[in-house]
């Protein structure tokens, strides 16, 4: 499932990306035509709060509107309207650019503080932005706040 989130679901995309999930995210000030057309150039689902955008798609996009203003409401009608799995695969993706995380080498691995190495988990790295990820103090409460989003 490939999502695309409009500027008034900015946030909620960089979770979807945290859960797994291909989400393009609008840039700043991005027109809706061209949403619109980003869209349909690569089959994604829309999603939006502005049913302005919802009635401009008209039947052309795969669209969910959201009426929640709080992520964790939004997180669950997005996963009532699609299924999502906020469990799908869990830091996998770059949380800027959206790309697939690779293993990081072993290279890279020791730029990695040593109290994180010693937590385990594996460094990843954006093959795009060159972002190097590991399982930090911040990993956790992220993956309870996913967890949360699945399971209430």
């Amino acid at each position: 499932m490939k999502l695309f989130c409009d500027e008034m679901l900015g946030r909620l995309g960089h979770w979807l990306r945290a859960a797994g999930y291909d989400t393009a995210i609008a840039e700043g000030g991005m027109a809706d035509a061209e949403i619109v057309a980003h869209c349909l150039a690569e089959n994604r689902i829309l999603g939006t709060r502005d049913r302005h955008l919802e009635e401009r798609v008209q039947g052309g996009v795969p669209v969910v509107r959201l009426s929640e203003n709080r992520v964790e409401d939004q997180a669950r009608s997005l996963s009532a309207a699609l299924g999502i799995d906020w469990q799908c695969a869990p830091f996998s993706r770059c949380m800027i650019d959206n790309a697939p995380l690779d293993p990081a080498p072993p290279e890279m691995v020791e730029q990695v503080p040593p109290r994180s190495r010693g937590a385990g988990g594996p460094a990843r790295l954006c093959p795009e932005c060159k972002r190097l990820y590991w399982p930090g103090g911040h990993v956790r409460p992220m993956a309870e706040r996913l967890r949360k989003f699945a399971y209430g």
